[in-house]
């Protein structure tokens, strides 16, 4: 494959073997359904050399600003509070990025139509959102004309098929969504590009220092401009 993958950082809860499993299977996914194109960094993989909350809070920014474009999952009755500040920072940094709800309960402030979330993170430039109902795609891949009972899907591993099917398409259907995402030109000026990556290394108060950042996110910058993302 002669073109670099395009790093996709993959934002969402990390809590619960649910999130953990969902995300890696998510993550391995956008790899198989684009061919290689696409590759995942997903938080939980990211070795954990120190445990503090700044510690950790650190590594997640500069992974997520290594990164070419962003996938944040916006499940639940109530989004993830961490997820909605690294979708926003990557707005900061012009990241393109794609809001993913699979959750098919209603949420959030907006009038029918809108955006089943918090009205203060939609409307955002470079951004696509995919909202799909992930018990009807389990559903489809269960195909229930079949004996329905716990012991035929357990035996012949049906719940499992009918997981991968919903992953597929969860996966196709963000991998769309970001290619129209990256093919929108620029909000960031390349005037301004400079400027902003160097106030972005000093913003969140990073542990190892401004001096360590400016030149961290000074080759974020010069790599996403060598792949025409800003």
């Amino acid at each position: 494959m002669s073109e670099k993958p395009i790093r996709v950082y993959l934002a969402g809860e990390l809590f619960s073997a649910k999130h953990l499993l969902g995300n890696a299977v998510l993550g391995q996914a956008l790899w198989d359904c684009s061919e290689g194109r696409y590759v995942a960094l997903v938080p939980q993989d990211l070795e954990q050399r120190e445990t503090t909350a700044h510690a950790i809070r650190d590594q997640d920014i500069r992974a997520l600003m290594s990164c070419d474009v962003g996938i944040f999952q916006y499940d639940g009755p109530e989004l993830d509070s961490g997820t909605v500040v690294e979708f926003l920072f990557a707005k900061f940094a012009d990241i393109p990025s794609v809001l993913l709800r699979t959750d098919f309960r209603n949420a959030g402030d907006q009038i029918k139509g809108g955006d089943p979330w918090n009205l203060m993170t939609s409307f955002f430039p470079r951004t696509r959102t995919v909202v799909l109902n992930a018990m009807e795609l389990y559903h489809e891949g269960l195909n229930r004309t079949d004996d329905p009972t716990p012991e035929a899907i357990s035996t012949d591993k049906r719940g499992i098929d009918a997981t991968m099917v919903m992953i597929d398409r969860v996966a196709r259907e963000c991998i769309a969504a970001l290619e129209e995402a990256r093919a929108d030109a620029p909000v960031l000026s390349p005037a301004l590009a400079g400027p902003v990556y160097e106030w972005l290394a000093n913003l969140p108060g990073f542990k190892v220092g401004a001096d360590v950042m400016h030149i961290e996110f000074a080759q974020a910058l010069v790599d996403k401009q060598a792949k025409g993302l800003l």
